[in-house]
């Protein structure tokens, strides 16, 4: 038999290293700049084409290379940051595994001209696909310019994973803030075709402001804190400021970006009481520590970073945080010079009263309420007509009165022990809609009621999600949504991102019944909503779609049930934002009326996201809880 185990080439050993390194023309933008910043440029400058897949250029004005090294750049594991495993230890460059270059060079075209301070002539080189083209002198500035073009040419699988031109430009947007609020020291411009940015070389804060504009100026808290141990400087924000969407919150250790829940949660938590719970503070804090300390080769993107002394960090951050929100009074403080209710002051001759506190006889202040209530309710009655479906409202209420320690016996048990429905045949032998007894409700979450089958728990909200969604799907699909004028347009902020966003997905919102108008600046203006859309934030509401599109994915073709996509997550928003909270207390009509809906879908067993609406206790099952 001959061996069949052998060395790759090393163009597909550089394609598979590629998938790990450069995932879109964000991540070659990265490893680029990254290169630039390494070679000590001050001046770096960014320009693509349809978002990156035709064309990234990346110009600085750094070191250069001379003719051998331009040629050794591109060959795997060639770099000039380290020479052997302790330099992983020390290192003070933001590059050092020496993939990004024959990766990038591997899936796309590759052109570069480069020149060194004291040469006459520079070098030009092109690579396709890495194999070499050509290579020869030529006249060129100081520094580093090369083009990338054609990104995953060769390989058509990745190609058509990446997504549209909206969703990658937003991604570089996001790459360049980053990297421009890591290197604050050098000038950095980014021209997308439709918009230039320039920041010049200045302060973190002048950065920050300039990147995010001057709104963010005044909700910023500087923090500053030095120990033998780590030295923490930047900025948080106040709690006022807090954001619903899209917070801004950056960590960089040693001048690189990292993510590090375990930070995330120091600093949130020192927002705990100050804040709503669904919002989130923003923050730019850098960590200078030992390059010993920590380990940067966990990942190819170099963006988990490993503390060896991370535990010890977490109470001097947080204790930088707290000293930061209580120096500038973001903490709030109670005022002693008030009273907290206003006194009347006694007239002439009036003396002061005693309050009067009234005691019912026989008053136990250790009874609930219901115990201290007489009962009045005829179980044997309330027995006999949930047996038999009766639809006696003054029953209804009545039971539904009952407080939740009546029905506690069924609370008991987890959710996870029901038998799930996951299809439509246990509705095969009785009308969709019919039930036969009557509704109560448990916990102010759940209603209860039975069935041919056994014993039915809903979830109420998520009942109605799909009851809201379905109606809301029902009248995309015949061109029926109502857009209904707002009175007074509400304003909403939109960054490069989501303007990006907007732009792709107008039409769709439009066509769903939502209206923006641009008004100046960054500022857009929303003029009509869906007839439909009762409850929630309108601004909220728009932010959520256009961040789902940059999230998700942007093939927003047809989905599985003919429509369009985005028209599916406009309809599951909608109507998680309108329907029935759980903890709202229903009546007995409003429950019947919400099952009755429910049981008419076709599929009314899971939620639009897949979540199971209710689960069957049957009769086996309720003989076995009591045996």
């Amino acid at each position: 038999m001959t061996d069949i185990i052998r060395l790759l080439p090393d163009s597909v050993a550089n394609q598979i290293a590629a998938g790990e390194v450069i995932q879109r023309p964000s991540s070659a933008i990265k490893e680029l700049v990254e290169n630039a910043v390494d070679a000590g440029a001050t001046d770096i400058r960014i320009i693509v084409k349809d978002a990156g897949k035709t064309m990234i250029q990346v110009i600085d004005n750094g070191s250069g290379m001379s003719e051998t090294d331009a040629r050794m750049a591109f060959e795997r594991h060639a770099t000039s940051k380290i020479r052997n495993a302790e330099d992983l230890f020390t290192l003070h460059t933001m590059g050092f595994r020496g993939e990004a270059l024959p990766s990038i060079c591997a899936i796309a075209e590759v052109d570069v001209k480069t020149r060194r301070e004291g040469d006459k002539l520079g070098t030009h080189l092109v690579i396709s696909g890495s194999r070499v083209e050509s290579q020869e002198p030529c006249v060129c500035e100081k520094g580093t310019v090369i083009t990338v073009k054609k990104l995953f040419f060769n390989v058509p699988a990745r190609r058509k994973f990446l997504k549209s031109d909206s969703v990658e430009l937003a991604n570089i947007v996001r790459e360049f803030e980053r990297m421009a609020l890591v290197n604050n020291h050098i000038r950095l411009g980014l021209d997308t075709g439709t918009r230039t940015i320039d920041l010049r070389a200045g302060s973190f804060r002048q950065r920050i402001i300039e990147l995010w504009k001057a709104s963010l100026d005044n909700q910023l808290l500087p923090v500053n804190v030095e120990t033998s141990l780590v030295k923490i400087e930047g900025f948080i924000s106040r709690p006022e400021y807090a954001r619903r969407r899209n917070p801004l919150q950056f960590l960089i250790a040693n001048g690189r970006n990292m993510r590090h829940p375990y930070f995330h949660k120091a600093i949130t938590g020192c927002y705990d009481s100050l804040i709503a719970p669904d919002t989130q503070p923003c923050y730019f804090l850098k960590f200078t520590v030992d390059p010993q300390s920590v380990d940067v080769n966990r990942s190819p993107t170099k963006d988990e970073i490993k503390f060896e002394y991370e535990q010890q960090i977490w109470p001097i951050l947080q204790a930088a945080v707290k000293a930061a929100l209580g120096k500038f009074s973001a903490v709030p403080s109670i005022d002693f010079s008030s009273d907290a209710i206003p006194v009347r002051p006694l007239r002439e001759g009036e003396l002061p009263t005693e309050p009067v506190i009234e005691m019912k006889h026989n008053y136990n202040p250790f009874k609930t309420e219901y115990e201290r209530k007489p009962s009045t309710n005829n179980w044997e009655t309330l027995y006999d007509n949930f047996k038999r479906g009766s639809d006696n409202s003054e029953l209804s209420a009545e039971i539904q009165e009952i407080p939740d320690t009546t029905v506690s016996g069924i609370g008991q048990f987890e959710v996870s022990e029901f038998d799930a429905v996951t299809s439509n045949s246990l509705f095969e032998e009785e009308p969709k809609g019919k039930l036969e007894a009557m509704c109560m409700q448990y916990a102010s979450k759940y209603i209860i009621t039975s069935s041919r089958n056994g014993l039915m728990i809903i979830d109420q909200h998520r009942a109605h999600v799909k009851i809201l969604y379905e109606d809301y799907m029902r009248r995309v699909e015949k061109m029926e949504v109502v857009s209904q004028s707002v009175m007074f347009p509400e304003s909403i902020t939109l960054d490069e991102v989501q303007r990006a966003a907007l732009l792709e997905v107008g039409d769709d919102l439009k066509r769903l019944g939502f209206s923006l108008e641009y008004e100046s600046g960054e500022t857009w203006l929303i003029t009509s909503l869906p007839a439909m859309l009762k409850k929630g934030t309108p601004k909220d509401m728009v932010l959520r779609i256009l961040d789902s599109v940059t999230e998700d994915s942007a093939n927003y073709g047809l989905d599985a049930r003919g429509g369009c996509s985005i028209a599916s997550k406009v309809a599951l928003m909608m109507a998680r934002s309108s329907a029935i909270r759980r903890g709202e207390k229903l009546s007995s009509t409003e429950m019947e009326h919400l099952c009755a809906e429910l049981f008419a879908l076709p599929d009314p067993a899971l939620t639009p996201n897949g979540n199971r609406i209710f689960c069957l206790l049957d009769e086996a099952r309720l003989d076995s809880l009591f045996q």
